[in-house]
């Protein structure tokens, strides 16, 4: 049966965000006998005003639904960002976009409009690609194949974007800031996650992404997320070397699960387009 939210994650993020904090970042006294760094349970619940035990049922995951108000009390006490206090919120109450809850053996197969794959064929030579709910490849014009590699002539697992980053020589080759860009896929991936708490097939791929990658084994505990935007990336073309490339997300309206990228090379004021 569907739950609301996930309170262990939950927990875990509070216990995260408390941890990275110092006294004096928060504006208390450093006070004697701290055996670890950042806050003490008690500190966070003095400054969102909560008691010290309700803050640790939070904090161990025990099944309690905190208010709105208290969310955003907590959220100012461990200073986060918005991006962190939407994914507090998911994680307290489930996503509110959900019109319902869809078990691990309900969830339909995942198909993609033709109108859509032939959107991403006429943006071609634009890079353009659609990912899907947890972020399979669902469709890529050749400039796509051509900049990433041709996703549908290797192992079917390497057709999912996240496992591709994470466990693929092509992808360090690609992504010539692969460490940042790797944090970052991954923190929009807890997001989406987040989002499904009932989903198997996003428990299965986490649960795989952490046996293969020590990357994901290291930064998965600490909650980090990152919203889906547009922006620049520097990426290495097979052909034309480094290039910096500004690339845009849409959102399909018939399918909010699935996103559409598209990039388009960004031309140096010499008139080439290159990435140092």
């Amino acid at each position: 049966m569907a739950t609301d939210g996930d309170p262990r994650a939950l927990g875990q993020l509070l216990r995260s965000r408390r941890e990275r904090l110092t006294p004096a970042g928060v504006g208390l006294p450093a006070g004697s006998r701290r055996r670890t760094a950042g806050l003490r349970r008690e500190e966070v619940a003095l400054l969102a005003n909560l008691s010290t035990t309700y803050y640790t049922f939070l904090e161990q995951g025990r099944p309690v639904r905190p208010s709105a108000p208290v969310l955003d009390a907590l959220a100012s006490a461990l200073r986060m960002s918005v991006t962190e206090r939407r994914y507090l919120w998911t994680l307290a109450h489930g996503d509110a976009t959900r019109t319902g809850a869809v078990g691990p053996a309900a969830a339909p197969p995942e198909r993609i409009d033709p109108a859509v794959v032939d959107l991403v064929r006429r943006l071609d030579p634009s890079p353009t690609l659609v990912k899907g709910r947890c972020w399979d490849v669902l469709a890529a014009n050749p400039a796509a194949r051509e900049l990433f590699g041709d996703w549908d002539a290797g192992p079917t697992a390497h057709r999912n974007l996240v496992r591709w980053m994470f466990t693929t020589d092509r992808a360090r080759e690609v992504y010539l800031e692969w460490e940042p860009e790797a944090r970052a896929m991954l923190g929009r991936f807890r997001l989406a996650a987040a989002r499904a708490p009932d989903d198997g097939d996003f428990a299965a791929l986490i649960e795989e992404l952490q046996r293969d990658s020590e990357h994901v084994r290291a930064w998965w505990p600490r909650h980090d997320v990152v919203a889906m935007g547009s922006g620049t990336k520097k990426l290495r073309h097979p052909t034309q070397g480094p290039l910096a490339y500004s690339h845009v997300v849409l959102q399909i309206a018939d399918h909010p699960e699935q996103t559409l990228v598209t990039y388009s090379a960004i031309p140096a004021r010499n008139g080439a387009s290159t990435a140092r």
